[in-house]
């Protein structure tokens, strides 16, 4: 062979070998593959979770802060909830942090770190239906 076909022919080898190495390393090399068993892969169920919405969604949005307590207050009565008892649940309960309106604005879902069985639960009790959803 001249040394000019050589020159012309090393790098082309060169590519085509390197590039069958990195074809044949992106291969699976498990024992357990489907190609090198004969197997067909198990079809992995799927299930389909519908999206949650209203107050599940609302309640998920609260929990997803990583609050320790979490509580549900809504009116004695069914009716939403009006201005006068959202200054009442702010000024009651000043430890929660986040607050969001659900159902309507029939209830209210409040996220905090601290406890109100140890401030003053018992008095927002008085006026509202609480509901404790709080991780145990």
């Amino acid at each position: 062979m001249t040394q000019q076909l050589r020159t012309k022919i090393t790098p082309l080898i060169s590519a085509v070998m390197i590039s069958l190495l990195t074809i044949g390393c992106s291969k699976s090399s498990s024992p357990s593959s489907a190609s090198q068993t004969n197997e067909e892969p198990a079809a992995s169920p799927t299930a389909h979770r519908s999206p949650l919405t209203g107050f599940q969604a609302d309640l998920q949005y609260v929990r997803n802060g990583g609050y320790t307590y979490i509580w549900v207050f809504s009116r004695k009565d069914g009716k939403p909830l009006d201005r006068d008892d959202g200054a009442f649940l702010r000024k009651n309960a000043p430890q929660v942090v986040d607050w969001v309106s659900t159902e309507q604005g029939k209830k209210v879902i409040g996220g905090t770190n601290f406890n109100l069985e140890e401030g003053n639960l018992e008095l927002l009790r008085k006026r509202f239906l609480v509901e404790d959803y709080s991780a145990k």
